[in-house]
């Protein structure tokens, strides 16, 4: 037998930590199968969307420039188009992270006057800028449109009579987080969302409603776009991209909406037909091809992180049981030095930069100090290992990714031994 315990030893894993990491891993089994039977469904409809748009060798090599007739760059917002079931998507190197991609959608599909509303409470941090909640320049605010906000229900639940009450003749676009970003709030499932939006939508049939995707895709076996989303958006280095995308977001729904976002993003009268892809697009295409795996990967990491933190009394969301609709992981620690000592676990485990130790800082677009760790390949990747969290109460960790499961087992293990180093979790788990 393969003495995998002496491995770990390597890593500084102690013969304590690892045995109880293998007692939560043992009861995992079935999960993980369920996790791989809805990858498996998942790699198969992107394989047909792949097929069904008829991707050649020609489709990987691209172009500069202008990036006129783009065969590779058009075929691949078919890809997307096929997959999330929509008249239309936008897939470009041009857009830069996952902030920038929720911008063009709202800044293109809003005008002065309009209102932007979120009937799911705050929304991410990098947002409150971009919308104008945090004054900043360019803002929607600073363009003459309002922003309107109905938070959830104490028990997590929407507030159908705030938001019915909040939608006014003014309202022109709803925007629905499906992930958590830095709250504890749980992620939305696709069903859920579909739920919102045909009360939205009986309301007012014209409302445009958006899902920020980051972080869901492939995790179930629909998109929100499956159940009346008009767009959806999201980030090429999170789970779309499978490890492999160095840059790029994506847009995906109605013809008009992704249309006006691509007026915005180049020029009024050039649209989608510029924008060269720059000798990047094989990575775009194998990324998407890899992603519903990579994302089972990051998913399993998850699932075991909540194991393992909840089985010490932190409290996780989600815990240990309930089903996954994103790949992302809060751990509640109540102290700035969990946050802390975790993360740093998870930059001693990556293969890039492991050797660095971070720190808190002032990170551009958030309002407290955060930590980051992320030892990628692809700089800021998220479905690469990697944690973060705000030092701010309640002192919440947020753990995502693992191109491998192995990978994401020996950061999670890391993290705890960790904390146990740091007398910050006793050592004692036989008495759990």
């Amino acid at each position: 037998m393969i003495e995998l315990n002496k491995q770990y030893e390597r890593f500084g894993i102690s013969e304590t930590v690892y045995r109880f990491g293998e007692s939560i891993l043992n009861s995992l089994e079935p999960r993980f199968k369920q996790i791989d039977e809805i990858a498996e469904y998942n790699q198969l409809k992107v394989i047909r969307a792949m097929q069904e748009c008829n991707v050649s060798e020609a489709c990987l090599l691209g172009t500069t420039g202008y990036g006129y007739n783009d065969l590779g760059r058009d075929t691949l917002e078919k890809v997307y188009a096929s997959f999330f079931h929509t008249e239309d998507a936008l897939v470009r190197p041009q857009i830069t992270c996952g902030t920038h991609a929720l911008a063009l959608a709202l800044m293109s599909n809003l005008r002065p006057g309009d209102e932007l509303m979120s009937p799911v409470g705050k929304p991410y941090d990098t947002l409150e800028e971009v919308i104008g909640i945090r004054p900043s320049k360019g803002s929607l605010k600073e363009y003459g449109i309002s922003y309107k906000q109905v938070d959830l229900l104490a028990d997590g639940s929407f507030d159908y009579d705030g938001i019915r009450a909040a939608i006014s003749d003014k309202t022109k676009l709803v925007t629905i987080q499906r992930s958590k970003g830095y709250q504890t709030r749980p992620t939305l499932s696709v069903a859920r969302i579909g739920e919102l939006i045909r009360f939205i939508k009986d309301i007012r049939q014209d409302i445009v409603c958006m899902v920020d995707n980051c972080y869901g895709e492939f995790v179930e076996i629909i998109e929100p776009t499956d159940v009346g989303a008009d767009m959806v958006v999201g980030s090429l280095i999170k789970n779309p991209g499978g490890g492999l995308a160095p840059i790029g977001g994506y847009i995906a729904g109605r013809k008009e909406c992704v249309e006006n976002a691509a007026y915005r993003l180049t020029s009024p009268g050039l649209g989608k037909e510029v924008g060269a892809s720059l000798g990047i697009l094989s990575s775009f295409y194998e990324g998407l091809f890899l992603s519903p795996i990579v994302t089972a990967n990051a998913l399993k990491g998850a699932v075991f992180a909540a194991n393992i933190y909840e089985k010490l009394g932190f409290p996780v969301v989600p815990d240990g049981s309930e089903s996954r609709h994103d790949i992302i992981q809060a751990v509640t620690f109540g102290c700035p030095e969990g946050v802390i000592a975790f993360c740093q676990g998870i930059q001693a485990a990556a293969s890039v930069d492991s050797f660095v130790t971070p720190e808190p800082w002032d990170m551009p677009g958030y309002d407290s100090q955060v930590i980051m760790a992320a030892g990628a390949f692809v700089s800021g990747s998220s479905i690469e290992l990697s944690a973060d969290g705000p030092i701010a109460p309640p002192y919440a960790v947020y753990f995502q990714g693992g191109l491998t499961f192995p990978h994401a087992k020996l950061g999670i293990l890391k993290t705890l031994q960790n904390l146990v180093d740091q007398q910050i979790v006793s050592a004692d788990f036989d008495r759990l």
